[in-house]
């Protein structure tokens, strides 16, 4: 099995991870992660191997705290004892991690001492990482100034508009920057989470922990967090959804604006500034995005297919217009992802 000891780690001693919650978390973002490392516990005891995780539950008082669901959990551990522990570097690694919250704005305005806390403990520890919204954490305690950070798709206008030295990537399920790592909402801890055990103990452990997750390992980090589709068919407007699905059924076909607006009956002018108002992107964009997806089906779906094929059905002029788009909007060339997630990424 390929694997490296994880950061810092004295032999035989696990790593610890310190799971910061708060009234009204989000109880799938702590369930997830610990769900993950509890599994690569599993794993690596059965492969004779000590523990590589210690999960502990921290939160301002020890008790129960209760999540956004009927779940609460209990936390055995205080913000000032970690702080305490921190501060005199001795014993294992430590990973904290932030989660996330639904109501992200109440709560940040409610935990100052918490935002201090993540500024002051954030260089002592090896990893520090913010689920979801919990990336507003960070933020709010500069951070994550002049890094790149992910958060959940429905509030990184808010993170991009409050804090402008972040390079906020609204798309990315997760982001690594040095020992600060961010996720997009919910299910992407699960992500991130396997992406440690990964970085921790290699691919081969992490793949065994996500079968039992019965998840496809893995997303990588800079994966959409939802597909185009799915985002077409949150537009309420008749006649532009109506667009919006002949150009997914109809990707090889040229689409020039004018094209499209014909399509909905309306001016070019018009159908720009409706499409916009209805989907937040130009129709270009949506063009791009819809081509994007399909090239990146087909490389991760069909091995032998020519890129110069490839370009051909998702309506790509050529290859070189197939690589641009792919270094624009991912940062690698086609071949390069279909290498990496095609086939043996897709068990």
């Amino acid at each position: 099995m390929d694997h490296h000891p994880p950061h810092h780690h004295p032999a035989g001693q696990p790593h610890r991870i310190d799971l910061v919650v708060y009234p009204g978390f989000k109880a799938l973002e702590a369930v997830g992660p610990m769900s993950v490392f509890d599994y690569a516990n599993v794993h690596l005891r059965q492969h004779g191997r000590p523990d590589g995780y210690a999960v502990r539950v921290v939160a301002a008082q020890a008790g129960a705290v209760q999540s956004d669901t009927l779940m609460a959990l209990t936390a055995t551990h205080t913000l000032a004892e970690l702080e305490q522990q921190q501060g005199h570097g001795d014993g294992p690694g430590c990973t904290v991690v932030l989660v996330g919250s639904r109501n992200i704005e109440q709560v940040l305005a409610a935990s100052p001492d918490l935002v201090a806390w993540a500024a002051r403990v954030a260089p002592r520890v090896d990893r520090m990482i913010a689920l979801c919204s919990g990336s507003f954490f960070l933020a709010a305690a500069g951070l994550l100034d002049g890094r790149r950070a992910a958060t959940h798709w429905s509030v990184a206008a808010l993170l991009r508009q409050r804090y402008p030295a972040i390079d906020v990537d609204p798309d990315a399920i997760y982001v690594r920057d040095g020992p600060l790592w961010t996720s997009a909402g919910v299910t992407a801890g699960i992500d991130l989470a396997l992406a440690l055990v990964e970085d921790d103990f290699g691919h081969a452990l992490a793949l065994e922990v996500a079968r039992d997750l019965v998840m496809y390992l893995k997303r990588p980090g800079g994966q959409s967090q939802f597909s185009v589709q799915l985002a077409s068919q949150g537009t309420a407007h008749r006649d532009i959804q109506a667009v919006q699905t002949w150009v997914l059924e109809n990707l090889q076909e040229p689409m020039s604006l004018a094209a499209l607006a014909d399509r909905a009956a309306m001016s070019e002018r018009h159908f720009r500034r409706v499409f916009v108002q209805e989907t937040g992107q130009t129709p270009s964009a949506f063009v791009d995005a819809a081509r994007l997806e399909g090239a990146r089906r087909l490389l991760e779906s069909q091995s032998t297919l020519p890129l110069k094929t490839v370009a051909a059905r998702v309506g790509m002029g050529s290859e070189q217009a197939l690589r641009q788009l792919f270094v624009r909007h991912l940062g690698i060339a086609p071949q390069a992802y279909r290498e990496r997630f095609g086939g043996q990424g897709r068990r």
